[in-house]
């Protein structure tokens, strides 16, 4: 993903801005440290009821996943995949996973996953709720993508992943910003070596037997100082000028927005 793509000319506005991709490449194992899938385990060992839950209609799209990813990447469970639970499942795949599926008029709700890095929300209180309500935290994004959203979703076809990024700010380079570990937001003096980009990389990914869809997360992490003077830069510089107020109290980057931008240059 190019930095320069996250930020379209104009001011800032919520797009889908949905493009194609392969499952494989998304899902498959990317690090070969390993260091990724030592904190997923450590956060999942450490508190299983808050970064792995899994609700009865989550159930069956774990299992059919699982079985598609098998012939993607080898799991390393000894052959066992189909009786993995989402605790093992997300100790073993990089991004963060999260199953949504129709209830019965057809609205999508988040039936669960294994979410170790989230971008400050939390799992346990998202479970069995609608995308509506998920998305009504943040200012102004039903109002713009929740139609298009439901649209989408409704007509997915299986065997692509369809790709997108979301962007925030944050004060440190935690993958984990669960809300329980009350992290603080950046803070004045604004220092672009202690603000970083937080990209979420996001897929969509609707299973073959059609009763839900995949949603992957993986973290991408870009010191602010590698961008000052940057196009990239100047983009962020621009969606920071024009985003409603609302939206950046919101991010958490109230305080920090007008610094960020003058030291963006």
């Amino acid at each position: 993903m190019n930095l320069t793509d996250l930020f379209p000319d104009g001011e800032h506005r919520f797009q889908l801005n949905l493009r194609r991709g392969e499952p494989r490449e998304f899902f498959t194992r990317r690090d070969d440290t390993g260091l990724i899938l030592a904190e997923r385990k450590r956060w999942l060992d450490a508190d299983p009821e808050r970064y792995a839950l899994l609700g009865p209609a989550g159930e069956p799209l774990l299992r059919e996943f699982l079985e598609m990813a098998d012939k993607w990447t080898t799991l390393g469970a000894g052959g066992a995949e189909g009786s993995l639970g989402i605790r093992e499942a997300g100790a073993l795949i990089e991004p963060d996973l999260l199953f949504l599926s129709p209830d019965e008029t057809g609205e999508f709700r988040l039936s669960g996953g294994a979410l170790c890095f989230p971008s400050g929300w939390a799992l346990e209180e998202k479970i069995g709720h609608t995308l509506d309500f998920i998305h009504g935290v943040v200012p102004g994004l039903n109002p713009a993508l929740a139609s298009p959203i439901r649209q989408f979703m409704g007509r997915m076809k299986p065997g692509l992943a369809y790709l997108r990024d979301n962007w925030g700010l944050a004060g440190t380079d935690e993958l984990n910003l669960h809300p329980s570990r009350r992290i603080p937001a950046p803070a004045l003096p604004a220092d672009l070596r202690k603000i970083w980009l937080r990209v979420e990389n996001q897929a969509l990914m609707a299973l073959p037997s059609g009763r839900g869809v995949v949603f992957g997360i993986r973290i991408a992490l870009h010191r602010l100082e590698e961008l000052a003077g940057s196009v990239a830069g100047a983009g962020l510089r621009r969606a920071l000028a024009s985003m409603p107020p609302e939206l950046a109290a919101y991010k958490r980057i109230e305080k920090i927005r007008d610094a960020v931008m003058v030291l963006l240059g």
